[in-house]
């Protein structure tokens, strides 16, 4: 009967400690800016598509704004849990934090269809939210980083746009990638294979080169692309830091504006807090010399 009691309050104390895990304080904004919390961008079914946007106080100009896209492996991960937006606070941008059905939800590639759906809605609602659809930032980490280089690279390409309506003009100033999967093939199968994530997102389409190509980034780099920002860690054991060096081979090849930012022995995405601090003071500086302010 002891041990049942023990066994017991161990599992509350575990439920106790999952409910924590899964709260998340609210973003903290300066003075005078609004929030807009769970906007819906799209529908899909029962599915609603949601986002938090955070608008600056509102003047003559429309402002730039930030698409956040958060990571996870295509698999968990939630809008919430994205708090670190005081660098675009501190440069007057709104911020739009987005999140995407994951792979239990729906398989590839759906998460790539939402994430341009929510690029879409902020395009096609711009002027209701004050936003300069000439300064547009996609940015994301990981799983996050990739979706923001395909909402980015994918430009005026509406092929999985078919969720909602492109008549508008699609095309961002900027994207930052933080060790994101630029090959979804090569997470997939090969000496590059670190995670089973790509193959449950690919799902039954997990053996389709040509398709884990199709939702692959590196392979929409043009000429006309916008111009990336990169992050990696060389020591990163979940998307392997090689993905970067070769998209950025590619920008460099078609002669894209890019910057690539190298953290030496960088895990995926834990850098020291003192890094962190020169990344956000980079990225910020890199958006004042594109002129996206």
């Amino acid at each position: 009967m002891k041990n049942l009691l023990l066994l017991f309050v161990i599992f509350l104390g575990l439920q106790v400690q999952a409910q924590e895990d899964t709260t998340y304080k609210p973003v903290e904004t300066p003075e005078g800016f609004t929030r807009q919390i769970d906007v819906v961008y799209a529908k899909v079914k029962d599915w609603e598509g949601r986002m938090d946007i955070y608008m600056p106080p509102k003047k003559e100009k429309p402002t730039p704004v930030v698409i956040n896209i958060h990571g996870g492996g295509w698999n968990k991960g939630v809008k919430e849990s994205q708090t670190g937006f005081n660098t675009f606070f501190k440069m007057n941008y709104a911020v739009a934090n987005v999140e995407y059905r994951l792979s239990g939800q729906a398989t590839a590639p759906a998460a790539v269809e939402d994430v341009r759906c929510a690029l879409i809605y902020l395009i096609r609602n711009a002027k209701e939210l004050n936003i300069d659809t000439s300064k547009i930032v996609v940015m994301g980490g990981s799983a996050g980083g990739h979706l923001a280089l395909m909402a980015g690279l994918l430009g005026n390409d509406h092929r999985f746009d078919g969720n909602c309506k492109p008549e508008v003009n699609v095309r961002v100033a900027a994207i930052v990638d933080k060790y994101g999967i630029a090959d979804v093939s090569w997470w997939n199968k090969g000496p590059y294979k670190t995670s089973r994530s790509a193959a449950q997102w690919l799902g039954d389409k997990a053996n389709d080169d040509k398709f884990a190509q199709s939702v692959s980034p590196i392979y929409y780099v043009n000429k006309n692309s916008p111009p990336v920002f990169i992050v990696h860690g060389d020591a990163d054991p979940i998307v392997p830091y090689e993905h970067s060096v070769a998209l950025k081979e590619k920008l460099d090849k078609f002669g894209v504006k890019n910057t690539m930012i190298t953290v030496p022995g960088g895990q995926h995405g834990k850098f020291p807090k003192e890094k962190n601090s020169e990344i956000n003071k980079a990225i910020a500086d890199w958006l004042k010399d594109l002129g996206i302010i």
